[in-house]
């Protein structure tokens, strides 16, 4: 093993101690090299002035002014995007080719992909907490198409079945562990010193989307049914995770974990957070409250369920979490057009998913002027045999003539596949820029 590197500055081991610094990360002098020349890019990229331009573009989005729809990419097949070795990993050891992933993506997507995302001198550090979770995990058959892939089919085996069951869900126990983010801490100041500003941050929000947990533990079929035929036993257990998700983030409220998600993060299954309207006005840095955060909501497997049943058996459960945050993100794939006098009821609601599946004229009816319309076009796009820049752009410009006078978010997500051509999203990124920027559309 090649020597390891540590540098620290004394005003950085003054600030944690004489102690011994425990070496958890073991990395090299040729992996700082590599680390170091990558971050050097990053910086380059991040100076420049579009950045702050964009950030003021999604600040006024989330304030519901008037500008331009933004678009953002997400959910990529990274193994299938790799040109040129320009996401091959150089580095040796597993903290490394961490932080090289993380880095070398970035630089990919500014890039080839760049669209409206933002790029900031920075390289966060998150704090090192353990969650013992709920009691359950998924017992699961799985179906995949592609060895290379993440995206594969899931067949769940129930475990809730019975009111004794609903015992099973477990309250989550959060501990912090301090000398491992210090040691991280300090592992990162050492690599991008001079180069990228180490930001500590702890958890910077959450999803939350109680029932994608409990369909893994109770089945699909099953839990759907139960809606109608055991109507209590699911008001039992959804109550129950409900409880257990609460207690868990009082924990990370009480010892202090979180952090603010009102800039460079993804807020729900949407675009970045950035915006003035948080934290709160009363906000102290030095103890960071949910009610400062944005938060989200989402009940994707109630796509067919009817607004009065989605109040019934998620969204009240939903709102006794939504209404701790400052403002709140709404849905993900499940269709929602029906349901806005619904979501109406979450506090301080901001942005409401707009999935493929949903009528979009019904939904810009509903929403225009109150919401940001968090628009995911349809990435099947992608898996044609054949590939026709032209009838995309036909396709985006038609739809996106429909929200004038809307405030938009284009999330394009959930992307399985390219066919192993990553420049059919280059080429959707391209023209989906060009035609939000054609003032003749809009």
């Amino acid at each position: 093993m090649e020597e390891q590197v540590y540098c620290y500055p004394n005003e950085v081991i003054n600030q944690f101690g004489s102690k011994k610094i425990l070496n958890y990360f073991n990395v090299t002098k040729k992996d700082k090299k590599i680390l170091r020349e990558l971050a050097v890019q990053k910086a380059e990229i991040a100076n420049l002035q579009i950045h702050s331009n964009k950030i003021d573009l999604w600040k006024k989005l989330n304030s519901l002014k008037q500008t331009r729809p933004l678009i953002w990419i997400n959910e990529i097949p990274w193994h299938e995007m790799n040109v040129d070795d320009e996401l091959s990993l150089k580095t040796e050891t597993a903290f490394a080719k961490f932080l090289e992933t993380r880095i070398r993506r970035t630089i990919y997507c500014w890039k080839h992909i760049p669209v409206d995302m933002v790029v900031e001198p920075n390289i966060i550090c998150y704090l090192v907490t353990n969650n013992t979770g709920f009691g359950l995990s998924e017992k699961v058959n799985i179906a995949s198409t592609d060895i290379n892939s993440d995206i594969v089919s899931r067949e769940f085996s129930p475990q809730i079945q019975n009111e004794v069951d609903v015992e099973k869900i477990k309250d989550p126990k959060i501990t912090y562990d301090k000398e491992k983010t210090d040691e991280k801490f300090l592992t990162m100041l050492d690599l991008f010193d001079g180069i990228l500003n180490v930001e500590k941050k702890g958890i910077p929000g959450f999803w939350f989307s109680p029932w994608d947990e409990l369909i893994r533990w109770w089945g699909v079929q099953e839990a759907l049914t139960d809606l109608m035929l055991r109507p209590k036993f699911v008001h039992k257990v959804i109550g129950r995770l409900t409880d257990a998700y609460l207690g868990m983030l009082n924990q990370y409220e009480n010892k202090n974990l979180l952090s603010l998600n009102n800039k460079n993060f993804r807020i729900g299954s949407g675009g970045l957070g950035y915006t003035d309207d948080l934290p709160q006005k009363d906000f102290n840095p030095e103890k960071v409250r949910t009610y400062d955060l944005w938060g989200c909501g989402a009940a994707q497997i109630f796509s067919d369920v009817s607004p009065d049943m989605h109040y019934e058996f998620t969204l009240q459960y939903e709102i006794k979490w939504m209404k701790k945050f400052g403002l709140n993100y709404y849905g993900c794939c499940e269709p929602l057009d029906r349901k806005i006098e619904m979501l109406k009821k979450v506090p301080r609601l901001k942005k409401i998913s707009i999935s493929p599946w949903t009528d979009i004229d019904k939904a810009i009816e509903e929403m225009k002027g109150e919401f940001v319309i968090s628009w995911k076009p349809n990435p099947a796009i992608f898996t044609e045999n054949s590939w026709h820049p032209e009838h995309l752009k036909m396709l985006l410009t038609k739809t996106i003539r429909k929200f004038k006078g809307c405030n938009v978010e284009i999330i394009m997500k959930d992307i399985s596949t390219v066919k192993y051509e990553p420049r059919r999203l280059w080429d959707w990124a391209k023209i989906a820029m060009e035609v939000v920027e054609d003032s003749k559309i809009l």
